[in-house]
């Protein structure tokens, strides 16, 4: 790594830029030097991977990537340099000149933080550091999951599995996580969503997040896991809501173990109020592990005969396991609207020939529910007054309501 000046060893290096060559982007070295003296280094896009991964990377704040149009050959390399930047908590400024909008798109969910166009706006560069630390300041401070001196908590364990393709587990599960991340304004509890679905989850897709490669190596080793480890396998999403997501390849569902799954509940468990787990439709060796710990397990199901025919499948597995069935709440996607007489009935008759309780009814959404998927935000972005959303924001309020009386007795 190389300095900006060679009397940078008086005072310690707090950031770097990263680019092909930093001559070609002298405002950049201007506006650096106004903003951190002699306190920046510069690193070239090929050594830039092997600094980040070395121990002296831990002092850096944030590092500027500069790039341009000949540089999107190399986009694996920049995402692989920014996404080991972020494991690193390294903030990225994304300087950018003549850039596709692809590429710029790509890297910024690769886990860039701020992107600022070259040439360099007046004063943009340094409004950009501040808006970086000024994030910095507020996931820091006390109450988030890893601050220092943080309270270890015992947090409610909920977990949603679809019986059907289709039936809205994960819009379920990513919605309820979101709901209760901001049902309380003025003390928003903490909250993990967790994407088991080693194959196909999509709780990344849903909320426009990098699958981070460092979701398999904790996968892999999780007797080693410590919160480091734990941390850097998450993703933030606006500050609020901390999400694990599936790994960036298609893994076999025995790759992980109920030893494996029951470390990462516990470990979650210790650090939110609340875990969302979006479960596989499949059974798996875990789900019991996944079942046994979790207060409530949501279970998504519509008006129709496979359906049906899963319920009656699953609980008679569940039986023969002499598992805790109890646990279940069936969630009826797509039901009927109230002034349905007869698809009220057809609810009623589901229900008492398959012997349960029909507890939550998730009101068909529409198309705006698929395109909020595909747009990566949650629905009280996209679509605030959509029943669907009401519904799963009803269900969010009385949850949280009922685990209130529990904190409080804790306390």
């Amino acid at each position: 790594m190389t300095s900006s000046d060679s009397n940078t060893d008086q005072s310690p290096l707090v950031a770097c830029t990263v680019s092909r060559d930093v001559q070609n982007f002298d405002l950049l070295i201007e506006d650096m030097e106004a903003a951190l003296g002699e306190a920046w280094g510069d690193l070239n896009i090929n050594e830039a991977l092997a600094f980040f991964g070395q121990p002296e990377a831990t002092g850096i704040e944030f590092a500027a990537v500069a790039i341009d149009d000949t540089d999107e050959d190399e986009l694996p390399l920049l995402s692989e340099i920014i996404t080991m930047a972020s494991s690193r908590g390294i903030r990225v400024i994304l300087i950018a000149e003549d850039v596709s909008p692809a590429v710029l798109h790509q890297l910024l969910r690769q886990g860039a933080d701020e992107f600022v166009p070259y040439p360099l706006p007046e004063g943009e560069l340094e409004a950009a550091i501040e808006r970086i630390r000024k994030r910095d300041e507020q996931t820091s401070v006390e109450g988030t999951p890893f601050a220092a001196g943080n309270v270890p908590g015992d947090g409610v364990l909920l977990a949603v599995q679809g019986l059907a393709g289709g039936t809205g587990a994960t819009t379920l599960a990513v919605n309820l996580a979101w709901e209760l991340a901001t049902v309380d304004k003025n003390d928003p509890p903490r909250v993990c969503l967790l994407d088991f679905g080693l194959q196909t989850g999509s709780t990344a897709t849903y909320l426009d997040l990098p699958r981070r490669d460092a979701v398999f190596e904790m996968w892999s080793d999780t007797e080693s896991m410590d919160e480091d480890i734990f941390k850097q396998s998450l993703v933030a999403f606006e500050d609020k809501l901390w999400v694990l997501t599936a790994p960036t390849d298609m893994l076999p569902l025995d790759m992980i173990t109920p030893e494996d799954v029951s470390r990462v509940l516990e470990f979650a468990r210790s650090k939110f109020d609340y875990v969302i787990v979006d479960m596989p439709s499949t059974l798996v060796q875990w789900t019991e592990t996944v079942l046994n710990a979790a207060q409530i397990y949501f279970v998504t199901l519509e008006l129709d005969m496979r359906s049906a025919q899963n319920a009656l499948r699953l609980k008679r597995a569940l039986r023969s396991e002499d598992l805790p069935v109890e646990k279940l709440r069936f969630c009826l996607n797509r039901s009927p609207k109230f002034t349905d007489l007869n698809g009220k009935s057809r609810v009623k008759r589901m229900a008492e020939s398959l012997e349960i309780s029909i507890e939550v009814q998730l009101p068909d959404g529409g198309r705006v529910i698929t395109q909020a998927g595909d747009h990566g935000s949650p629905l009280s972005h996209s679509a605030a007054k959509n029943p669907l959303r009401k519904e799963i924001a009803k269900l969010a309020a009385s949850l949280h309501e009922i685990g209130k009386p529990d904190a409080e007795e804790a306390a």
